[in-house]
């Protein structure tokens, strides 16, 4: 097999610029959240279900499904949201995106979702109470960072 390199440079560069407009990953949501003054919200779009399960403390729960009716009277359209959905493997999180861009929010998606939140350690709520699960060494390991 082999790739295909004929993409323009600044082309690639504009593709990743997008990408980075709309996207933001675990470790700076966590790191937006602890700073006091994280400047958006963070809207878990998973079922009620998956909600119980566990979720990012502090996040705002509105199933993607429920946000055409909902938004509009539960978020303020002046604070951006980050949304987040179960996974890598699951594009609800997108969806729920679009939902919200459609109804004249500033979005970005946490890429991860909570997965990789959970994987990497950070703080999980439940009905229990607020955790800490084991780290995935394979997603944050321990003491090594990853330099980016």
């Amino acid at each position: 097999m082999s790739l295909d390199w004929t993409t323009d440079p600044a082309d690639a560069a504009a593709h990743f610029a997008r990408r980075l407009a709309v996207e933001t990953d675990v470790s700076d949501v966590h790191a937006a959240l602890e700073s006091g003054a994280p400047g958006s919200v963070l809207l878990d779009s998973r079922s009620a279900e998956s909600w119980a399960q566990g979720h990012v403390p502090g996040a705002v729960h509105l199933p993607g499904r429920e946000i055409p009716a909902r938004a509009a009277a539960e978020l303020d359209r002046s604070v951006p949201v980050v949304t987040y959905c179960w996974g890598p493997a699951c594009n609800g999180a997108t969806r729920a995106a679009l939902a919200l861009v459609g109804l004249g929010f500033r979005v970005r998606e946490m890429i991860g979702g909570f997965e990789y939140w959970a994987r990497e350690g950070l703080p999980v709520e439940t009905a229990e109470g607020v955790h800490r699960p084991a780290v995935d060494p394979l997603t944050a390991p321990a003491s090594v960072s990853c330099g980016c």
